[in-house]
């Protein structure tokens, strides 16, 4: 039998509250995504002022880290080295830019937050400060 580890609404609201306290101290606007072990959605928010276009990004990028189990960056870096297509996977939410990483608790992916709306180096900045959050009331 396996078991397996999944964030849930508490750690989803955690990461939330600190990726969107964060973007307000930066003074910029964007979306957080927070994701199960698989990448399914289990919260999503859009700060007043964002776009759109990173509402689907920012899933799309936590879906990618849980799936992958990495960072979603790392993904299109390694498409780009190979010279592979990023949806080689043959699922088209997968996505090769900076902000969404995995949740790794007892060596385990028990799920992704991501961020969209700034830039890749800044969106993975918040997305960690979420993951940080959920990490620290763990144990």
């Amino acid at each position: 039998m396996q078991t397996t580890l999944n964030l849930g609404e508490a750690e989803a609201r955690l990461a939330i509250d600190a990726c969107v306290a964060e973007l307000k101290k930066r003074g910029k606007a964007g979306v957080v995504a927070v994701g199960d072990s698989h990448g399914e959605l289990l919260a999503l928010w859009r700060t007043d002022g964002c776009a759109l276009p990173p509402i689907v990004i920012a899933q799309n990028k936590v879906y990618t880290a849980a799936r992958v189990r990495g960072p979603s960056g790392d993904l299109g870096r390694n498409a780009q080295a190979d010279g592979s297509d990023v949806h080689y996977h043959g699922d088209s939410r997968y996505v090769g830019w900076d902000g969404g990483a995995p949740v790794i608790y007892k060596g385990q992916c028990v799920g992704a937050v991501a961020v969209s709306g700034l830039s890749g180096v800044e969106d993975l900045e918040i997305a960690n400060i979420g993951i940080s959050a959920i990490l620290a009331t763990l144990d």
